[in-house]
């Protein structure tokens, strides 16, 4: 059972645009109320360890740590839902309380829901 707040391995593959695809870290960003029913599919937000300064509120950067082997930025204009299939089931690592009431934060000034 996936968590919100923790970091895992997903196939992205296939995208179409602009969306981000390959095999690549994503966060769980969904309530845990799904995530304990065990629901078909999570709504997540993909990693990139293509880094870009001042690049807020639309990206938050997360240290190298534990089994997440670069520093990598969450992408916080890239929500979206994807089947749970897609999602490798080896944790990477768990964001702070902290970090994540900043993602919390950004994500709802990128979805203008301040």
């Amino acid at each position: 059972m996936f968590k919100k707040g923790e970091i895992y391995l997903a196939q992205l593959n296939p995208k179409k645009g602009n969306e981000v695809g390959k095999l690549r870290p994503i966060l769980i960003y969904q309530t845990n109320m799904l995530n304990e029913i065990a629901h078909p599919t999570t709504t997540i937000l993909p990693l990139s360890t293509h880094l870009i300064d001042e690049s807020y509120p639309l990206r938050f950067r997360v240290q190298k740590r534990d089994k997440l082997q670069a520093t990598s930025e969450i992408l916080c204009d890239q929500i979206r839902t994807i089947d749970n299939q897609r999602i490798i089931d080896e944790k990477l690592t768990t964001l702070t309380k902290e970090e994540m009431e900043q993602v919390d934060m950004q994500i709802m000034i990128v979805l203008e829901l301040i």
